[in-house]
């Protein structure tokens, strides 16, 4: 295959896996729908069939009985999600062999390989710790970040001189991975606001119900957040600098993209050091996360299209 095959293979295979994303997030959506409609049937059932003084209870359920409509949505979505997460990657791939280059040296680039490293990430979470409840969020923002990556789109082509270093793709590299865990923590992060209100109110509904509790929810925003600050800080604050030496001749110019990628750092520092110091879990960590995850977005695009800088060729 020539240099332009490549570029127009990754270019079908990222639409494609634009559109199968978004039918993804349709499945899910179509799920918490039935998830409202199954949770209605058994009353309904059993006010209809009742009696005077009694309560009818429904039979057992059979082995080979057909699973809800919800259940076999969720899996539709997942397998969705895992073809649309092959396509993307597959478009990566080629986009590189097309540029021959790594594939992250401008806002369309960055938006596609951080985009399929988040949904690499949440379907090997999927797997490991069952967090398929965040489905419709993650598969959501990945769709906002596509349109925003086609937004911006530009042909196949070398770097700029600025970015012929190896630094630059452990600086990138890390940096996304970090970005898909704190993806995943604020996901955790709002659903958490959303149930622990819902439960001081008294109003828990069928879909809210279907997520864990929100001890749990704490649990895995820490985590992620967690693993994903040490990414934050290699990538940003130790492999940013060193590549900003190789390029521009210094370590750290507080560059506006610079600037930002230090209160995201500041951000998510503040929120493990206050759950580590002043026990600050629930609701005021959930807070301060979704703060750090918006900071992050700030420092990923809106840095480039708002602020110019030196970062700037990366539009």
């Amino acid at each position: 295959m020539t240099l332009a095959d490549y570029a127009e293979f990754s270019n079908y295979a990222v639409a494609s896996g634009t559109v199968v994303l978004a039918l993804a997030f349709l499945a899910h959506l179509a799920e918490l729908l039935f998830v409202r409609q199954e949770d209605a049937e058994p009353l309904a059932a059993a006010v209809g069939s009742g009696t005077q003084g009694s309560v009818a209870v429904a039979p057992p359920p059979e082995d080979d009985e057909v699973p809800p409509r919800s259940a076999v949505l969720s899996r539709i979505g997942i397998a969705l999600t895992v073809v649309a997460a092959g396509l993307l990657v597959a478009g990566v791939v080629t986009r590189a062999l097309a540029s021959e280059r790594v594939p992250w040296g401008n806002m369309y680039e960055f938006g596609l390989t951080g985009v399929s490293i988040a949904l690499v990430v949440y379907l090997v979470l999927v797997r490991i710790t069952s967090v398929q409840w965040i489905a419709p969020l993650v598969a959501g923002f990945g769709l906002a970040i596509l349109g925003l990556a086609w937004s911006a789109y530009v042909p196949a082509g070398p770097l700029v001189p600025a970015l012929h270093s190896y630094w630059l793709v452990i600086h990138v590299a890390a940096v996304m991975i970090a970005g898909a865990l704190f993806l995943v923590g604020a996901s955790a992060s709002l659903l958490y606001l959303l149930k622990e209100r819902a439960e001081n109110r008294g109003t828990v509904g069928p879909i809210l119900r279907r997520v864990p509790t929100i001890a749990a929810m704490d649990r895995l925003a820490y985590r992620t957040h967690a693993v994903g600050f040490v990414l934050w800080t290699f990538g940003a604050l130790i492999a940013g600098p060193i590549w900003a030496h190789y390029a521009w001749g210094r370590y750290w110019g507080w560059d506006p993209k610079e600037v930002w990628a230090f209160v995201t750092w500041v951000v998510y520092a503040g929120y493990l050091h206050a759950r580590a110091t002043a026990g600050w879990k629930g609701r005021r960590a959930a807070i301060i996360a979704l703060l750090g995850f918006a900071t992050f977005l700030f420092s990923y695009y809106g840095v480039n299209i708002f602020v110019p800088g030196l970062h700037s060729y990366a539009k």
